[in-house]
């Protein structure tokens, strides 16, 4: 039995032997060491009861919230790590419930004699034993090494690679649009004519080309020339990290959307969402851009004025949590990811793109629409809403459709 008496921290067994309580230590700390201690808690609660030695316990539950603490960047993406693990602790103690009383059904059946229905109970219990754990941890991670990019196609597709010769620089090795003798001169990157900007800021003339009705937006234009801008600046990006395996060894399985709007300076960051395996979201944050924003691009990414009015995450903020959550082996699915890196200027090898992994019939540099992927291969309507489509929705889209493709990859191999 657990119990505390006068706050100290100790463990009562009937046998009388009593023990103190493994703790967090007090440290500086991005998280709040009672707040960690809650879910050491309940780790070492769950441990307690599966393990041999409090010792033991004790140890595998302090691994397990080390790697969560180690990962996170912010408090918040603590509690929602620390929340799924809580979940996952629970899920798992239940699967063991179940599956010794599935198993002891199956002994009873074949004490009876009963070969038939022995036969059919066990491959059925390993049928659902298969379905459930066949696309997770460390069997998922394996099974997507089969369809990471080479360095080749991250080339190909434009991805931004290192500068070598620049510490925090890449380079871009896609066909560069026309240079101007004039610094101040942009192509549009809606109606393709050129235009002038005066000092950095854009002109104050409509773009009779862009799509869709026209739509007033208080303070902003929605009609200006705009260009694109993010790889004419290739400084002020960093690259995943390599580090040593985190303590249950999975260097985890993201899927990652981003949504831009068009600022005096091209292209910027807006909104960034991750999504693990599970398909749920382990980061969502709005960011604020650096410069004047010109057009907030709402019919296509959703996001509103009012979504950026308070918003104080920087880009360097975002950079930074990232890189505290993935590793240089994490592996990362997108649709389109290099726009995505451009965006969030991250450099990163171990990519899946269901862009290039659902090629166009009509080859590079045409590519699939997402929403077009999701109807025609998991028969869903996807970005269905007039204002635009939603990140986590495409994050959640783009790990759906990889699972999709294992699994009908496994059955062709079978057959």
């Amino acid at each position: 039995k657990l119990a505390c008496y006068n706050n100290t921290r100790c463990l009562c067994y009937s046998h009388g032997y009593v023990k103190k309580k493994p703790f967090i230590p007090k440290s500086a700390s991005k998280v709040p060491r009672e707040i960690r201690q809650r879910y050491f808690k309940l780790f070492f609660e769950h441990y307690l009861q599966i393990c041999s030695t409090v010792d033991e316990a004790g140890g595998k539950a302090r691994i397990e919230e080390q790697s969560i603490y180690d990962r996170c960047g912010s408090k918040n993406m603590y509690l929602n790590f620390a929340v799924k693990t809580v979940k996952k602790l629970r899920d798992h103690g239940i699967l063991l419930i179940f599956g010794l009383i599935l198993f002891k059904l199956w002994v009873g059946l074949f004490i009876l004699g009963c070969w038939c229905v022995c036969v059919v109970f066990f491959c059925l219990f390993v049928f659902l034993l298969f379905f459930f754990l066949e696309l997770t941890g460390d069997v998922l991670y394996e099974l997507l090494k089969d369809y990471l990019l080479t360095e080749q196609q991250l080339i190909e597709n434009n991805f931004p690679r290192p500068n070598p010769e620049k510490n925090g620089g890449a380079i871009f090795h896609g066909v560069r649009k026309k240079v101007f003798s004039d610094e101040f001169q942009r192509t549009c990157c809606r109606c393709g004519e050129v235009f002038t900007v005066s000092s950095g800021k854009h002109r104050l003339k409509e773009c009779n080309y862009h799509s869709g009705r026209l739509l007033e937006q208080r303070g902003k234009y929605s009609l200006l020339h705009v260009h694109d801008g993010r790889k004419e600046t290739l400084d002020g990006f960093v690259r995943t990290l390599n580090k040593s395996p985190p303590s249950d060894k999975k260097h985890g399985i993201y899927a990652l959307d981003c949504d831009m709007c068009y600022t005096s300076q091209g292209l910027e960051l807006t909104r960034v969402t991750v999504v693990d395996d599970k398909l749920q979201v382990v980061y969502d944050t709005f960011v604020k851009p650096q410069n004047e924003v010109i057009d907030y691009n709402t019919s296509f990414s959703g996001v509103t004025e009012d979504n950026l009015k308070n918003t104080k995450t920087t880009l360097r903020d975002v950079q930074a949590a990232l890189l505290n959550l993935f590793s240089a082996d994490t592996i990362l699915i997108g649709h389109s990811l290099e726009n995505d890196f451009f965006a969030l200027k991250l450099i990163h090898d171990t990519v899946v793109d269901t862009s290039i992994l659902f090629p166009h019939r009509l080859g590079p540099p045409h590519k699939r629409a997402l929403r077009n992927l999701m109807a025609d291969y998991l028969l869903r309507i996807h970005q269905g809403d007039v204002n635009g489509h939603n990140s986590t929705e495409d994050a959640i889209a783009c790990m759906e459709l990889i699972f999709w493709k294992i699994k009908e990859d496994k059955k062709r191999r079978k057959w």
